[in-house]
């Protein structure tokens, strides 16, 4: 018997929550309004009282102003006065004259005549003057009343532009890491075709060529308490060369895959190496034995850096995370999740403590040691921005994909300067690419390795002033807390 009640129920059409809702609201307009789609009839009083606000609006100011005939002798006179005067009932008055005339406003009469011979600067000007009274009700648009609260961005300081003023060609690949000498005297440069060249700063000549690994060099360090440079490669290997004997003495085994990144501790004998397995690996320089693997990304580690205090160690990811490691117990105290990106450039300041971090989508200034987001950048270069540097006036630079080199005031985040890199001739279009830049130890001179095989040497240019090239700065409405 269930059965049989059930077939002879009348099936229903299953209906979208969207259809269901639309048929309520037709019903409701039906039932409620069926005058829907209709004007209203017009109402007089209404569009009195609206008419009446815009008269008041537009000229409340010179409701107020006096008409009536002047009863003095010479009536005439004063009337061809009027005529031939231009009417400026309505102009400003200007900023040496707006004080006089709050203050004299008792003197003038109403009639528009002056009371005394002191009032000859106003001849040329109407004499018909609006009185102290009516000077507030002039403007009353919302711009004018609003109280002004000055930008509390702080503005940006002056920089020379920068300049192209060496083009090193030697490499046979593209050039992916640097790494300066402590010493400020030479850099050296790991390349796709597998080699390391040690260059001359202040010349650009060739000094020195290290082969050793099989794939591309991607990462470089240069040791300011030992005769040592470590490089890190796409061969997984992690090389640490003695540069009295110009050969590699010890290798660091452990990545399953390629290096993308390394770093040393400014004061342990410890080296950070990420990679394309999502770890950190953390090795003693001496026993080549790995102290740590800091796991917890979940994608390719492509920038690191250190610190002498806590957070010790900062790393970014593919993963559009940036996380502070402890370097007692090997595990992560923080973990930043403003980017929506890879993070694939950090950029620590010389003398504050404060870090940028660039992914395609933002520059975002963060400050240490617990990571409070500071602010943006001003602007956004819209690449995929491989590297970044900070010297210590506070003049930072951020290189893209594309070849497009843009300088940055540290303090405010203005961008003062957008250079394109120029390809080598022979070199495709395409192959305007940044990978690495770095300064010297002064500051004065920045490196940046490209992807057309060449390296250049950048520096401010010495004729610019203030005046040739002003600060055009216009400070952001608000400040931007992610």
């Amino acid at each position: 018997m269930p059965g049989a009640t059930m077939d002879s129920e009348i099936p229903v059409e299953p209906q979208s929550l969207k259809k269901l809702s639309f048929k309520s609201v037709k019903r409701a307009l039906d039932l409620f309004s069926p005058t829907h789609g209709q004007f209203p009839p017009p109402d007089p009083e209404s569009k009195k009282i609206r008419v009446n606000y815009k008269l008041n609006n537009e000229y409340g100011g010179v409701k107020n102003v006096s008409t009536e005939p002047s009863t003095q002798t010479g009536s005439a006179k004063n009337r061809s006065q009027l005529t031939s005067t231009p009417n400026n009932v309505l102009a400003l008055p200007g900023p040496e004259r707006s004080n006089d005339m709050q203050k004299g406003g008792s003197q003038i009469s109403t009639t528009g005549q002056p009371s005394g011979s002191s009032n000859v600067g106003v001849q040329g000007r109407s004499t018909t003057i609006i009185p102290a009274s009516g000077l507030p009700e002039r403007n009353l648009s919302t711009s004018a009343i609003m109280e002004r609260i000055p930008s509390r961005w702080p503005r940006p300081v002056w920089h020379a532009p920068w300049k192209n003023y060496r083009v090193i060609s030697g490499h046979l690949g593209w050039v992916r890491s640097v790494a300066l000498d402590p010493s400020n005297n030479w850099f050296c440069t790991g390349s796709a075709d597998r080699t390391i060249k040690i260059w001359d700063l202040a010349s650009g000549r060739l000094k020195l060529t290290l082969t050793g690994h099989i794939d591309q060099v991607r990462g470089l360090a240069v040791s300011k308490k030992h005769t040592y440079m470590f490089s890190a490669g796409d061969d997984k290997l992690v090389k640490c060369w003695d540069l009295e004997q110009n050969k590699a003495i010890r290798s660091y085994h452990g990545h399953l895959s390629g290096v993308y990144c390394l770093a040393l501790h400014p004061t342990i004998d410890i080296l950070c190496t990420g990679g394309r397995d999502s770890v950190c690996r953390v090795w003693d320089i001496r026993s080549k034995m790995q102290i740590f693997a800091l796991t917890g990304h979940d994608n390719t580690v492509c920038s690191v850096f250190t610190r002498p205090t806590d957070p010790q160690i900062i790393t970014g990811s593919h993963d559009s995370t940036i996380k502070f490691w402890d370097l007692r117990y090997g595990k992560a105290m923080a973990t930043l999740t403003h980017h929506k990106k890879s993070v694939r450039a950090m950029a620590q300041h010389p003398k504050e403590d404060a870090f940028v971090s660039a992914s395609a989508e933002n520059i975002k200034k963060f400050q240490l040691p617990r990571g409070e987001f500071m602010h943006n950048m001003l602007s956004q270069q819209k690449t995929i921005i491989n590297a970044a540097a900070v010297n210590e006036e506070g003049v930072m630079a951020t290189a893209g994909d594309n070849g497009s080199l843009w300088f940055w005031d540290w303090k405010s985040g203005h961008n003062f300067q957008q250079s394109q890199t120029i390809v080598q001739p022979g070199s495709l279009d395409s192959e305007a690419g940044i990978y690495a830049i770095t300064y010297d130890l002064t500051g004065s001179r920045l490196i940046t390795c490209e992807a057309d095989k060449t390296i250049k040497m950048w520096k401010e240019d010495e004729t610019a002033t203030p005046e040739s090239h002003p600060v055009h700065f216009k400070p952001p409405k608000d400040i931007r807390r992610f």
